[in-house]
């Protein structure tokens, strides 16, 4: 899911009713709460990331090896890119981000561990092809501004958080210290803009019992939901330098044996914390709490079923919600600042 708080719209992806493996978008107007289903070219395939741009855009990335834009005001892709694996995430820069390229570089996350950078003023082959230090899948990435103003990436796959440095040309990410032995990183939230604050969420290895290999990448692949929780763990690291995190503090939270999750920091003006936000694996729902303590504050309304999505997103005006997506239903909350 992805929503567009400045225009009030929820983007929701999933599979078309009946035997058909076509996949839709349906686009929801919080005003009104009318819906609108879109159909996909029928190569794009099942979307594993939304990323919400400047200017009524939308990027997904998708299982069929596709970087589409879409434009939220007709409805339609207006650009779409060939990837040379499956994307599994995608990022641009957000709204007040104060980056001298704007909103014209778009970035995927593929399945093989590499980092594509796209320019849209140019429609044919990427900026950068950004080899990982892993070929596991970069289930999670977010594009964001450090305190000298240029431009990172900060990323996860299975082997933990990343850091890219997309304007110096440097073709390989450095791991961020303090994760090497955490488990397998699982999720990953950054506290917009600047990203000072992330937390990675990781879930013990699964070792083979012959050689003793990891069994964790065909794992994380597998679209098959878990009804019972894993106790997993939560990390708080603070930024040091432009490419440099400390890892502050750790919570235990039951995670999904099998299933990549989503995140948010969810950032509060004044002198209160930012919250922590995750779909609680035990809870069936948005378990929050309060950071750099990791003290628990608010459980949210629970699902029948686990949560597969989780978006913060705030608009120019400053409002700013939290939604989250399970098979069952979709919920989005107002977070009011006190």
């Amino acid at each position: 899911m992805g929503i567009d708080a400045s225009s009030q719209i929820i983007l929701a992806s999933g599979r078309a009713a009946g035997v058909s493996v076509e996949h839709v978008l349906t686009k929801i107007s919080m005003f009104s709460r009318q819906e609108t289903k879109v159909h996909l070219p029928p190569n794009t395939k099942a979307l594993k990331d939304i990323c919400i741009v400047p200017g009524g855009l939308a990027v997904f990335a998708s299982l069929g090896k596709k970087l589409s834009l879409f434009s939220m005001i007709t409805n339609n892709v207006v650009l779409q890119y060939d990837l040379p694996a499956p994307g599994w995430s995608c990022s641009g820069v957000q709204n007040g981000a104060g980056h001298m390229y704007g909103a014209s570089h778009i970035y995927a996350g593929l399945q093989n561990g590499m980092l594509l950078v796209f320019d849209t003023r140019q429609t044919k082959a990427p900026l950068h092809s950004l080899t990982g230090l892993s070929t596991h899948p970069v289930h999670t990435i977010h594009a964001v501004v450090d305190c000298s103003g240029s431009m990172k990436v900060i990323s996860a796959s299975s082997i933990g958080p990343c850091i890219w440095d997309v304007d110096g040309g440097e073709n390989r990410p450095n791991l961020l210290t303090g994760t090497e032995n955490q488990g397998v990183c699982i999720s990953l939230a950054c506290a917009p803009p600047s990203s000072d604050l992330v937390v990675a969420t990781f879930r013990p290895k699964v070792e083979l019992s012959g050689d003793g290999t990891s069994s964790q990448v065909a794992i994380s692949q597998s679209p098959t939901l878990s009804s019972s929780g894993k106790l997993g763990s939560h990390a708080l690291m603070r930024r040091t330098s432009s490419t440099s995190f400390v890892k502050e503090q750790i919570c235990n939270g039951s995670v999904s044996e099998l299933r990549m999750s989503k995140s948010a920091i969810i950032p509060c003006s004044g002198n209160s914390q930012h919250l922590f936000a995750y779909g609680d694996e035990s809870l069936h729902g948005v378990r929050t709490w309060q950071l750099p303590s990791f003290q628990s504050f608010a459980d949210l309304m629970p699902h029948r079923r686990p949560i597969l999505d989780l978006r913060f997103a705030e608009s120019s005006g400053g409002e700013k919600y939290l939604g989250c997506l399970s098979e069952e239903k979709l919920q989005v909350f107002r977070v009011i600042d006190h």
